[in-house]
């Protein structure tokens, strides 16, 4: 009985060590190595589809399915504006449909009637599409930049695979002694391992899922906003000085109109204020005048020589 005991023991020890040799030679493996996550960014000419990639690879459908090539993350982040809000929205939905798409999020803010609106998409991409879908975003409104970012996790994606390999091939050991196991004892104890060995199995899996959705899947993060006109995007210096005076031109108009509706707004105050200066003149002309009080009268100044009395005055020569 104990030297059954003493096989049985030895048997997981050994089937434990299996898993972690695997895990081990995945992380030690000379070719896959991690790479540190590649950043682009562009500013883009606002005309209609000028938007392109400059990190996808025109064949990245067909690595993200390959089980040979790199395993690489491709995420994008655009910002843009509209004149016409409805309509961008509309088209950035028709290119999400068009692209084999969908939204992980979405957000709105702002109202039609003050002009202000914003909205933050969230979009999940085929990596496929990924090129089309960028282009089809440039031909919906005015793309004022671009961040691109690739992220190669191969090295996570072998090390779990080998992982997932190791507790198979413990789990099928385990399976094998649960049939050998002669008392209750010893199919309590290889159960229990089963159990933990499943549960490890179960968690890499959905990472290992989540990994190749990142990768089939790109993900693109869209902020549009309203606006009465296009930011200027000028390259050359007289289109700057042009775009400047444009720019000028409009921020004067939009000011008088903000003056104005402002005033507008105001009205009820403002016809307060009239009023109340109106009734302070009225008050203020009939409160009586103060009379003026009458001067002093003035005393004679003193004599140059003060006289006594009985003494004559004396003559002046």
């Amino acid at each position: 009985m104990k030297k059954r005991i003493i096989r049985i023991t030895a048997a997981l020890c050994a089937a434990a060590l299996l898993a972690g040799c695997g895990s081990i030679s995945s992380k030690d493996g000379g070719y896959y190595t991690t790479e540190a996550a590649a950043q682009e960014s562009y500013n883009y000419d606002s005309a209609a589809g000028s938007v392109d990639s400059g990190l996808v690879p025109e064949n990245a459908a067909e690595a993200a399915t390959d089980e040979t090539a790199q395993k690489i993350i491709y995420n994008a982040s655009l910002s843009m504006e509209s004149t016409d809000f409805d309509t961008t929205r509309e088209a950035l939905m028709t290119a999400v449909e068009a692209n084999g798409a969908w939204l992980e999020s979405t957000s709105l803010y702002g109202t039609e009637k003050d002009h202000d609106r914003t909205a933050d998409y969230t979009v999940r991409v085929p990596v496929g599409s990924y090129r089309a879908f960028l282009a089809a975003v440039g031909d919906a409104g005015s793309v004022l930049n671009i961040s691109e970012s690739a992220e190669n996790i191969t090295s996570s994606y072998i090390d779990v695979q080998a992982r997932l390999s190791a507790l198979e091939a413990q789990r099928d050991r385990l399976n094998a002694l649960a049939d050998q196991a002669e008392t209750t004892a010893d199919l309590l104890e290889i159960e229990s391992q089963l159990s933990d060995v499943q549960y490890q199995l179960e968690n890499y899996t959905r990472q290992l899922r989540s990994m190749d959705q990142q990768v089939s899947y790109s993900t693109v993060d869209i902020y549009l906003r309203e606006v009465a006109t296009l930011t200027p995007t000028g390259v050359t210096f007289g289109e700057r000085i042009a775009d400047a005076f444009g720019g000028g031109w409009d921020a004067f108009v939009g000011f008088l109109q903000g003056l104005v509706i402002a005033l507008v707004y105001l009205w009820p105050v403002l016809l307060i204020a009239v009023v109340v200066v109106f009734i302070l003149r009225k008050v203020w002309k009939k409160r009586p005048k103060k009379e003026k009080l009458p001067k002093p009268a003035q005393t004679p100044p003193p004599a140059e020589y003060p006289v006594k009395p009985g003494d004559a005055p004396k003559p002046k020569y």
